[in-house]
């Protein structure tokens, strides 16, 4: 199978639709209006969106109004306050998402809160202080910054004691994204809900690596220009971030996650793939969205691509995004764009390496293309 040449705007009608080959779109590529049909609604259903990711910030010494907001963001709740000798005050700092919500959380006082089943997987990771919770019919556990509190999606769960001086990073993930990611990367059927082991050891990798991530994604969320607002790399570092835990957590797939055994992809389903970038080059694919166009694992995927293509999937899906860019910039007025804001569009987001690649490709620097 030869590797298509990266696509130009003939390929696109002026409605956004595929149309037919072109002297760019060999005849073995051809956009299929069939299977994309297919590969764009698989696409929307199992990927992670990361159009925006607003800061939700919640502070206030009103328990009602505590619990409200915790429902809103992760799961419907019962708090009891253990402690009312001193005035408090909760400091909620939280990053909602469609597959993964991130939170910096202190309730500021010593407090009891009950949930039911979360119908979700859950991690909490103190900063300071400790946490003793329960789930199922299990022991109390406590979670401290040397150890992670883990929760399955099902069994009656609590915290029994969240102390006034616990800061802690919460971590909800969307049972779907987690065990659709899971099926993906190891090519095989899981059994739901995955039995995640409830602690992680965040004193030694992968568990100190998983921490550093999360604390990325966190203070990431805080800024305003921060890449997880981006929604190319926000969909990838959410995404690595639910690997990580598939990493980091022991379950019964955790020796079959770390040696695959992958199956070849067929051609057809390559073409999926590259019909797929090259419709809309600018959506957030990542590599865990693809092979799902594939119906394959990542790994597979990569396999396969280098095998046909001679290179991995994210690597022909910047040749394909720089050739976008490089149209664009082509018809664009100079006087109302620019080369970063026409970069960005397609997930460019270091200018300097951007530059370097364009003017290997092209022979010019962007900034002489879009001036011409």
């Amino acid at each position: 199978m030869p590797i298509p040449p990266p696509p130009s705007r003939s390929g696109i009608g002026s409605g956004g639709e595929p149309e037919g080959p072109t002297k760019e779109t060999p005849a073995s590529i051809v956009v299929r209006k069939s299977d994309l049909r297919w590969v764009l609604v698989a696409y929307d259903r199992f990927r992670c969106h990361a159009a925006t990711v607003p800061v939700e910030t919640h502070a206030s010494g009103d328990v009602e109004q505590s619990r409200a907001f915790l429902s809103r963001y992760y799961y419907s709740n019962f708090v009891d306050v253990l402690n009312w000798k001193h005035r408090w005050r909760s400091r909620f700092d939280v990053s909602p998402a469609a597959a993964v919500t991130v939170g910096d959380l202190q309730f500021g006082t010593d407090v009891r809160i009950r949930f039911g089943e979360l119908g979700a997987y859950h991690v909490n990771l103190p900063v300071t202080g400790s946490l003793t919770w329960r789930q199922g019919r299990g022991a109390p556990r406590q979670a401290t910054a040397r150890t992670a509190a883990v929760f399955r999606p099902v069994g009656e769960t609590s915290l029994e004691r969240w102390g006034g001086d616990c800061r802690l990073l919460a971590v909800k993930i969307e049972r779907a994204a987690l065990e659709d990611q899971l099926t993906r990367l190891i090519d095989t059927p899981v059994r739901a809900p995955i039995e995640l082991a409830p602690t992680i050891d965040l004193t030694r990798a992968p568990g100190t690596s998983w921490l550093r991530l999360v604390r990325l994604m966190a203070a990431d969320a805080a800024q305003p220009q921060g890449l997880l607002h981006n929604p190319v790399v926000g969909a990838q570092l959410q995404e690595a971030l639910i690997a990580g835990l598939l990493s980091a957590a022991d379950h019964p797939y955790r020796e079959r996650l770390e040696r695959p055994s992958p199956v070849t992809a067929a051609p057809g389903a390559i073409r999926r793939v590259v019909d797929a970038m090259r419709a809309q080059p600018g959506r957030p694919f990542t590599a865990a969205d693809l092979a799902l166009v594939a119906g394959v694992s990542v790994r597979s995927l990569q396999e396969s691509f280098r095998r046909y293509i001679g290179m991995s999937p994210m690597a022909y899906l910047r040749q394909v995004r720089l050739a976008r860019v490089h149209e664009d910039l082509r018809q664009a007025d100079p006087v109302l764009h620019t080369v970063t804001g026409i970069a960005y569009r397609y997930g460019f987001l270091h200018m300097g390496r951007f530059a370097a690649e364009y003017r290997a490709q092209y022979g010019v620097p962007p900034s002489d293309t879009l001036r011409r």
